[in-house]
């Protein structure tokens, strides 16, 4: 093989090294963008749901209290903007279903919060429920926990597959690194070969028929100096050889 094809061939083994440790890299980093993705659509849209839930649970307890204290402009208010908030999380979370049971966690929240609607619905001010808190801890604040940790529930489920996903992230940026590394440890090994090889069959031999050369002896007609190598390095040593020996014929 000549020089150039030794020395190009290993130009280009490095750049295949580096376009294939390029390549899953970027394989892998497009796996993790879509996961990211994913898990901002999925989960992450079902979480902010939820708390968007509580707020509304803890906005018509407010009401309920405004009302029970006889403040009923004020405490319906509070309850309707509280009712509404709920209606349009409660619609985000039923369109957005990515567990396995999450379906039946949000019916559970509809099932209490349909019971607790009924007892907030009917009038409180002016009747015996108005200023009696022990109404309000038997009947409305019972409830109220109930639904609360019925949101929780489907909260937690949604936090809980949040974080495995994000272990899995975690995972897949290991593997998107590592081709990265492994390249540049190769390449620093296959350097050195190559190095190694360069000044073998390249630099070596030119040092060596250099000073053979320099110290060459009028009664010798060929040179001492071995090439292994069947390629340009040989070559040279034999047009050297031809030279010596014409000019001697000619002398």
């Amino acid at each position: 093989m000549r020089l150039r094809y030794k020395i190009l061939s290993g130009f280009l083994l490095i750049v295949a090294m580096l376009i294939v440790a390029g390549s899953f890299s970027i394989i892998e980093f497009s796996k993790i963008s879509k996961s990211v993705e994913d898990l901002l659509d999925n989960n992450y849209r079902s979480i902010e749901a939820s708390k968007n839930l509580l707020e509304a649970l803890e906005r018509e307890d407010s009401g309920v209290l405004l009302l029970l204290h006889g403040n009923w402009n004020e405490g319906r208010k509070v309850i309707e903007y509280g009712d509404s908030l709920f209606k349009k999380s409660l619609y985000i979370v039923e369109n957005n279903i990515t567990e396995k049971n999450e379906e039946s966690y949000i019916d559970s929240i509809k099932r209490r919060y349909k019971k607790y609607k009924t007892i907030w619905e009917k009038p409180i001010v002016g009747t015996y429920k108005e200023e009696n808190i022990n109404w309000y801890y038997r009947e409305t604040h019972t409830v109220f926990l109930e639904v609360k940790k019925a949101v929780k529930n489907l909260m937690d489920l949604n936090q809980e597959s949040m974080y495995q996903e994000s272990t899995k992230l975690k995972e897949k940026a290991k593997r998107a690194i590592m081709p990265g590394i492994v390249a540049i440890i190769s390449a620093f090994i296959f350097l050195f070969l190559f190095n190694y090889f360069i000044s073998h069959y390249f630099i070596s031999p030119i040092e060596k028929l250099t000073e053979e050369l320099e110290n060459f002896p009028q009664n010798k007609e060929n040179l001492e100096t071995k090439i292994d190598s069947k390629d340009e390095m040989n070559r040279l040593k034999k047009a050297i050889e031809n030279v010596i020996n014409k000019v001697r014929r000619r002398i």
